[in-house]
């Protein structure tokens, strides 16, 4: 079953404990948490305070992916609160190798996030070997409600050959303008996790969980 990942970023805020609420009773359900910066991104979401009282309203894996700046600040400070699967963006680290064993210290998941330039050649393949999740941004990152770009699906495709041809069962998310017209392709592609924001939750409370399943 492919996991759908709301972004929270694009839930109601003030009211944002009734929107995690309303997706209880799902299966196959990560929430997706944007964490932004404002230098990596121009843009800030929350922090640790809004995380950690998340994590004691759901169940549901929680899917950090980090747009900062600095994501080895991070690591430790962050790793008290029940998160999941932590990520950082390849392009802002040095030493990409190193940060990915600081992580699978303290968390259950790591993932390496690429923005839509950034090919999938760039990524060593040893590093495939120690990492569960690799985050394709089919937008570019900072803000939500953005439109697909369709050249991702040719990288979806090459990391999906990365996994096979080593027999590796890392995800493949992906991240940015999804709706239930190109889903479909995603998975198609390779993609296991879809991560959906603006599709899931413009509209009612009500219809959110439709969404979700429209996704599959």
């Amino acid at each position: 079953m492919t996991i759908i990942a709301p972004s929270l970023l694009s839930a109601d805020f003030l009211n944002l404990q009734r929107d995690v609420e309303h997706f209880n009773a799902a299966k196959d359900l990560w929430f997706h948490l944007d964490l932004m910066d404002g230098h990596y991104v121009p843009n800030l979401t929350f922090g640790k305070t809004v995380l950690k009282d998340l994590h004691k309203v759901t169940n549901h894996k929680l899917d950090a992916h980090l747009m900062v700046s600095n994501p080895q600040d991070y690591v430790e400070v962050l790793s008290d609160i029940g998160i999941h699967n932590f990520t950082f963006h390849w392009e802002t680290v040095s030493h990409q190798d190193c940060l990915v064993r600081e992580i699978k210290k303290l968390y259950p998941s790591v993932g390496i996030s690429l923005n839509p330039a950034t090919p999938i050649e760039m990524i060593p393949t040893y590093i495939f070997d120690h990492i569960d999740l690799l985050l394709i941004m089919s937008v570019n990152p900072g803000f939500g409600g953005q439109s697909f770009i369709d050249g991702v699906i040719d990288k979806i495709k090459k990391a999906k050959k990365i996994r096979d041809e080593r027999n590796l069962n890392f995800h493949i998310q992906v991240d940015g303008g999804i709706n239930d017209k190109n889903a479909p392709s995603l998975v198609a592609a390779g993609a296991s996790i879809l991560v959906a924001g603006s599709y899931i939750f413009n509209t009612t409370p009500s219809e959110y969980l439709r969404r979700v399943n429209s996704l599959r």
